[in-house]
């Protein structure tokens, strides 16, 4: 286990994690572009791409609002 303070842990996790997500990212886009035939990488799409893996769009809520909730549906 490493030594030092748990943030400096957490943020060597979190920039490991962010690295992963861009090459990812990075290598996704640069696959379908090739498999779409470019002959030049659009680097616009690879960065909307990486945009996208650091920043993901939040997934749509699955779950009711307070104000919909009553004894029959809460729990």
């Amino acid at each position: 286990m490493k030594q030092g303070f748990p943030s400096m842990e957490m943020a060597e996790d979190n920039s490991a994690l962010r690295r992963q997500a861009i090459a990812t990212a990075l290598a996704a886009e640069i696959e379908r572009q090739a498999q779409d035939g470019a002959a030049r990488i659009d680097i616009e799409a690879l960065a909307e791409a990486v945009d996208k893996a650091l920043d993901p769009v939040p997934p749509v809520s699955v779950g009711k609002r307070p104000s919909e909730l009553n004894a029959t549906n809460d729990g």
